[in-house]
């Protein structure tokens, strides 16, 4: 976001059954506040569209001066049970009133509960869990747990950990090192040899989707079985939001089980009903080694959490493998009621009904724009449209800006383009969305491409 986007620019004024615009965008009286952020905070932390959240309510962002957006960003898919459910706020209420906001890793009646319900809610061999308190964290971990094991089962050699061109996997060090994004990286400078990408069979940029492709790939680049502890791929691209092919997924499993090599699914966006299933890899019909979750954990707080075999997450002696908040108790209690709503309310098959509507509406999108809308992907309540030049497969991130900008000023709120070349609008609404606010969205959606498309001409 630079400085003119600072400058409040009159808008239409909105009024609908679940949007509400009537102000100036950005509001004047928020200037001050973006205009602090920006002399305090590192320019990093820029790039957002310039709403400056007062509350959030279920499936709606609401700011002081009267504005209400559809939310289709989830708080960048944290939101999964709504915002500011009263459940949650009630759990968080009274443990905060028990007095104990903290007890690193000495036991908790709480954290206990929290372990047991996930090694619940996981399919078996997935039999226990650590908590963190980022999805980075959980990647790490996951780095750590497959080559501690690959050296075990194969010796020294035995490290080598695959991952996918177009990954996103946090923003740590290990973690960045086996994302597929090079300019996210390129601070590294010495990156490690025994972590290479291989293309994602998305069908769109890697036209090859066979699991061939991936055998040939590695056997160009040298990289044996006996060299590789552990494969890790998002269970869906976060840049992109393309799955694996159902074939393609079960191929890997089965290669990875058998050359002892730990398969890791970063779920940290798919989890807890966002596709349609309580864990997005059950559209695979797989079950990985390990599983890196988070953001929706809670609908709101900072935990996350690593689910693993118990020979993978047992490696490690008392005291090795810990984390200063694992298990905080104000997040554990957001957790358990969260979870509670996402069981009790049937999210995932929530996500999956009007998820069926939300993939419709995008496709015919893509389709009435079809010269710069390249792909349309997604699975249940999240989405991604891949804005491109004409007629090609360049990415247009100007186009995919300027959308998520005119659909802002209708009361849709989205986060910035995403993905290969920021090209990516990506749709991400809570799954408490009811399908008339969905297929509002949509029509805002189509009309902001169109004034984005006569705007840049």
């Amino acid at each position: 976001m630079s400085e003119a986007a600072l400058v409040p620019r009159n808008v239409s004024k909105v009024e609908t059954k679940f949007r509400r615009i009537q102000t100036p965008i950005p509001v004047p009286e928020s200037v001050a506040i973006l205009e602090s952020l920006y002399r305090d905070e590192p320019v990093s932390m820029r790039g957002q569209p310039a709403v400056v959240w007062d509350r959030a309510e279920g499936f709606q962002v609401h700011d002081a001066w009267g504005n209400t957006w559809i939310d289709w960003s989830s708080g960048v898919l944290v939101a999964n049970a709504g915002h500011g459910r009263r459940e949650i706020v009630e759990a968080v209420c009274e443990q905060a009133g028990k007095e104990l906001l903290h007890n690193y890793c000495f036991p908790s009646e709480i954290r206990a509960r929290l372990a047991h319900r996930l090694a619940e809610l996981s399919p078996g061999p997935l039999e226990k869990v650590f908590l963190l308190t980022t999805g980075s964290e959980t990647t790490e971990c996951a780095i750590k747990l497959a080559r501690t094991y690959g050296r075990g089962v194969g010796g020294d050699r035995k490290i080598g950990i695959v991952s996918y061109e177009g990954a996103f996997h946090g923003r740590t060090l290990g973690a960045q090192m086996i994302g597929g994004i090079p300019a996210l990286k390129e601070w590294i400078v010495n990156l490690d040899p025994d972590m290479v990408q291989v293309p994602f069979p998305d069908g769109f940029r890697c036209e090859d989707t066979s699991f061939d492709f991936f055998l040939k790939t590695l056997e160009e680049r040298e990289f044996k079985p006996n060299r590789i502890a552990g494969v890790i791929t998002e269970t869906y691209q976060g840049g992109s939001v393309a799955f694996l092919p159902k074939k393609y997924a079960q191929n890997l499993a089965a290669w990875c089980k058998e050359h002892k090599i730990v398969l890791m699914m970063d779920e940290v966006q798919a989890a807890f009903g966002r596709t349609g299933k309580m864990w997005g890899f059950e559209h695979y019909g797989i079950v990985p080694d390990v599983v890196c979750c988070g953001k929706g954990i809670t609908s709101g707080l900072p935990l996350s959490a690593v689910i693993g075999r118990a020979d993978l997450m047992d490696q490690y002696p008392p005291g090795s493998m810990t984390s200063t908040h694992t298990g905080n108790p104000i997040c554990v209690a957001a957790a358990l009621a969260n979870l509670g709503l996402v069981v009790n309310e049937k999210l995932p098959e929530k996500a999956a009904k009007v998820g069926a509507v939300l993939e419709e509406g995008v496709r015919k999108v893509r389709e009435q724009h079809s010269d710069v809308c390249g792909a349309a992907m997604g699975r249940g309540m999240v989405a991604g449209l891949h804005m491109v030049k004409p007629g090609g497969i360049e990415p247009d991130a100007e186009l995919a800006s300027s959308t998520v900008d005119r659909c802002i000023e209708k009361g849709l709120l989205m986060f910035h383009p995403v993905g290969f070349g920021g090209a990516t609008v990506k749709i991400a609404p809570p799954l408490v969305t009811p399908e008339e606010a969905v297929l509002e969205g949509l029509g805002v959606l189509r009309e902001a491409i169109e004034e984005a498309r006569n705007e840049l001409g």
